[in-house]
């Protein structure tokens, strides 16, 4: 494998009793990039995204991560090797604090996540580099705030930092913006586009603005199997793309949120 690409896929394929969900994509993932996924309802995004990170084992074909097959390893050793999804609905402690949230996937990483009953003391070692994640994300005046009392972009922004403390090297984001007003959608935009400076992100996204915005490539599929690939501007003009999307080739895909 080129170092050039941080993932790959070699027809990849996931078939669930003779429906073929996944259909023989090859995804190539550049080091460095804002990678989107994007399609309409049923395109097999989230499944691609559940054969990546191992939550299901593909019927057929490769995944390689840093030039290693990783298609029989499990959620764990994927994990370790840096691969870290935030999921669809945002999965953080409603009832801890935002510093004892981050406080937990830092202890994750360094071995101890179980060590509850370790001393404040011993926590408070961790205290400087989640407050580090909470600068990065915006969210340092936070820290003492519970969890369950934060707006919803914030909550995200949150989970985006819980991501960040595992150290990924490919940070996988599904469905970042959803549900979102347009004031959260700009603030995860953004955030999304600071914590990619220095690694790889893949994500997948309906917003169009959003993925016409801060995607520095874009896959496409349908039915399973991928249509297009490339830029922003040159997917969204495709015939194929727009027919797939909104079954007319007389429309916007600026305006598709699939």
């Amino acid at each position: 494998m080129s170092s050039e690409f941080i993932l790959e896929t070699r027809e990849l394929t996931k078939e669930f009793k003779g429906f073929v969900a996944v259909d023989g994509v090859n995804l190539n993932v550049r080091r460095g990039s804002i990678h989107a996924l994007i399609g309409p309802n049923g395109a097999g995004k989230t499944t691609c995204f559940n054969l990546l990170t191992k939550f299901l084992d593909p019927t057929r074909g490769h995944i390689l991560f840093d030039g290693e097959d990783i298609t029989r390893e499990k959620p764990a050793q994927i994990a370790r090797r840096g691969v870290i999804r935030s999921f669809q609905i945002s999965a953080t402690f409603p009832h801890l604090t935002v510093l004892e949230n981050v406080r937990v996937a830092l202890q994750r990483r360094l071995g101890s996540a179980f060590h509850f009953w370790k001393s404040e003391r011993t926590l408070e070692q961790l205290h400087p580099r989640v407050l580090e994640l909470l600068d990065t994300v915006g969210l340092r005046e936070f820290a003492a705030e519970t969890t369950v009392n934060l707006p919803y972009g914030r909550k995200r922004a949150l989970e985006i930092a819980t991501t960040l403390a595992m150290d990924p090297k490919l940070m996988l984001l599904d469905e970042p913006t959803q549900g979102m007003g347009h004031e959260d959608v700009e603030l995860v935009t953004q955030l999304i586009r600071k914590v990619a400076a220095n690694r790889t992100v893949l994500m997948v996204e309906h917003n169009m603005s959003v993925v016409s915005s801060i995607a520095d490539r874009i896959t496409v599929l349908a039915r399973g199997a991928v249509i297009a690939e490339g830029p922003y501007a040159e997917v969204s003009r495709d015939p194929e793309v727009l027919q797939a999307y909104m079954g007319s080739e007389d429309v916007e895909l600026q305006g598709a949120h699939g």
